[in-house]
């Protein structure tokens, strides 16, 4: 049987830690990344340099890699100091160089992605940078990717500007040709739901007769989830969307040890909880296992939830043959 073909999308770190996982797996893989990062370093070289922010696209390419461990750990070095260079990461600016010399932000990942050995394909959402706002359940606008977990307000909708922005062609064509379509884990506002607000990406997610799969986070984000449960986080999707997108839902109901709880807590974070009924009422499918890891934070365990994918993907396919 042919290596099924997944797309992947979303953006951050538990996008990244995700991917280590599936790259060890016979899938076929392309990344669709979030461009709507304003903050650090990527907010820098957006700004200066007109370029899509390259950020989460690295973090991305690292996952997905094969090169030497030195070399990957190199492209995450960041400098700590230096005018003009403290805060950057050395990746951020070889992506930068990569655009520049290649011509376009796209053939800049391409071709990096040939040096780094990846398995797989990194796209951009779009091949511009989109801004992010959120209306704010006070009416109030925040403006600002990195901004708006900090605004201290509870969020009623993002959007996206321009609001028609569209969506690289490569990446639609990802969608259309998938077996499976993987949305998370990740910021649910800010780096989730911002890719799905493209609107020709929404719609070719929506047309698919793919396998739709929803990981949710293992714990809430300060500034953006507060107190939410599993359906809280599908429901935000929805309301975005408009659409019921997913065929199963993939969650943790692995206990969290007492002192990370409290770790946590401090931070204003805690575990989401799966609300079970309520999920399944809604018409999905839950995939419910211990899929958490800690070290110095949580994280998914990548080889258990990586399993899980493609057990439910390969079932998907020899239902379809």
């Amino acid at each position: 049987m042919r290596r099924p073909k997944i797309v992947v999308i979303g953006g951050g770190t538990g996008l990244s830690v995700m991917l280590r996982g599936l790259k060890e797996k016979p899938l076929d893989i392309t990344a669709i990344v979030t461009v709507a990062d304003d903050g650090g370093s990527s907010g820098i070289l957006r700004s200066e340099l007109q370029m899509p922010p390259p950020g989460d696209i690295r973090n991305v390419l690292m996952a997905l890699a094969d090169a030497e461990p030195l070399l990957t750990e190199v492209l995450q070095y960041r400098f700590n100091s230096g005018t003009g260079l403290a805060g950057h990461s050395l990746g951020n600016l070889m992506l930068a160089a990569m655009t520049d010399i290649a011509g376009d932000f796209v053939t800049g990942i391409r071709e990096l992605s040939k040096v780094l050995a990846v398995r797989g394909r990194v796209l951009p959402a779009a091949d511009q940078a989109i801004v992010l706002k959120a209306e704010m359940t006070d009416g109030t606008i925040v403006e600002g990717e990195s901004v708006i977990p900090k605004s201290g307000k509870i969020i009623k909708r993002v959007f996206v500007e321009p609001s028609d922005v569209e969506p690289l062609a490569e990446a639609v064509e990802a969608i259309e040709q998938a077996d499976a379509i993987l949305i998370g884990p990740g910021s649910l506002y800010t780096s989730i739901i911002p890719n799905l607000l493209v609107p020709k990406l929404a719609q070719a997610i929506c047309d698919s007769d793919a396998v739709k799969l929803f990981v949710c986070n293992v714990m809430t984000q300060p500034g953006e989830t507060d107190n939410y449960t599993v359906s809280d986080h599908l429901d935000a999707i929805h309301a975005h969307i408009g659409h019921h997108l997913f065929d199963y839902v993939i969650v943790n109901d692995g206990e969290i040890p007492p002192q990370v709880e409290d770790k946590y807590a401090e931070m204003g974070a805690k575990a989401v909880h799966l609300d079970l009924d309520e999920v399944t009422n809604r018409g999905y499918e839950v995939i419910a296992d211990r899929l958490v890891l800690f070290r110095t934070f949580l994280r998914h365990d990548a080889e258990r939830l990586s399993h899980h994918i493609y057990k439910l993907v390969e079932n998907w396919m020899l239902r379809k043959r």
